[in-house]
């Protein structure tokens, strides 16, 4: 049963990425950002409903009042593509997403990217892309938008950890906007590389906003892992 109604909401959440991909694309270049940013989010909130209704997998957030609404470095962990997902939904429309570049060629989803003003980067580029992360990322920023990082850089399973990279802390210290942490334990019941999507219910930890004015990127990224990795040690990494 768990597989079968993964499958279906793997159909389903196909078909939201086509109808909404196609409609930022066809309307999003006369349309502005902002209508793309609004269909994005919109297509992320109605994938949190569909794992609900479909999975049984729920969403409990603490610390839900940080949450940013404009100009800040969201860095969350990654476990799995739930929150590729759910932060699109979670978060205010206007967003600017750090990630490889490859993503820019899958269909519609990919499409539809560049018209929220995403910063894809090539991450065998090393200097060359944090230089790029802080330029583009101090632009949105500037803009008002939400720039969303996954600092370890790929998925871990639950109970792991991977180094934190210190791109998004340099976009911090040079452009003196706080980060906003985040923790959650999604990989529990959404795998990195399964299929099933087992019901339950994810917890999300959302921190207060970290202060970066005056701070070097080496304390930033350290004040940000020693903060989510705490509240991962608290959060369940099995299902019940």
């Amino acid at each position: 049963m768990i597989l079968a109604r993964s499958l279906l909401y793997f159909i389903l959440m196909s078909l939201t990425v086509v109808t909404h991909g196609t409609t930022i694309v066809l309307l999003g270049r006369f349309l502005g950002t902002g209508f793309s940013d609004r269909v994005a989010t919109h297509w992320g909130r109605v994938n949190i409903w569909l794992q609900r209704v479909i999975c049984g997998l729920k969403v409990h957030i603490l610390g839900e009042e940080n949450l940013p609404q404009a100009s800040a470095i969201v860095m969350s962990k990654h476990q799995s593509t739930w929150e590729t997902l759910a932060l699109r939904g979670l978060l205010a429309p206007p967003q600017s997403w750090v990630l490889k570049q490859e993503l820019l060629q899958v269909p519609f989803f990919g499409w539809a990217l560049g018209y929220c003003r995403a910063i894809p980067i090539d991450r065998k580029a090393g200097r060359r892309a944090v230089l790029q992360v802080v330029k583009e990322g101090k632009q949105a920023l500037d803009d008002g938008r939400i720039v969303v990082i996954f600092p370890e850089g790929t998925r871990t399973a639950p109970g792991q950890r991977k180094k934190y990279g210190i791109g998004g802390a340099i976009l911090a210290e040079k452009s003196g906007y706080p980060v906003v942490p985040i923790a959650h334990n999604a990989g529990v019941y959404w795998r990195r590389r399964g299929v099933k999507k087992y019901p339950g219910t994810i917890e999300v930890r959302v921190g207060r906003p970290i202060p970066t004015a005056g701070k070097k990127a080496q304390q930033i990224i350290e004040e940000v892992e020693e903060w989510i990795e705490g509240q991962m040690e608290q959060l369940p990494q099995q299902a019940p």
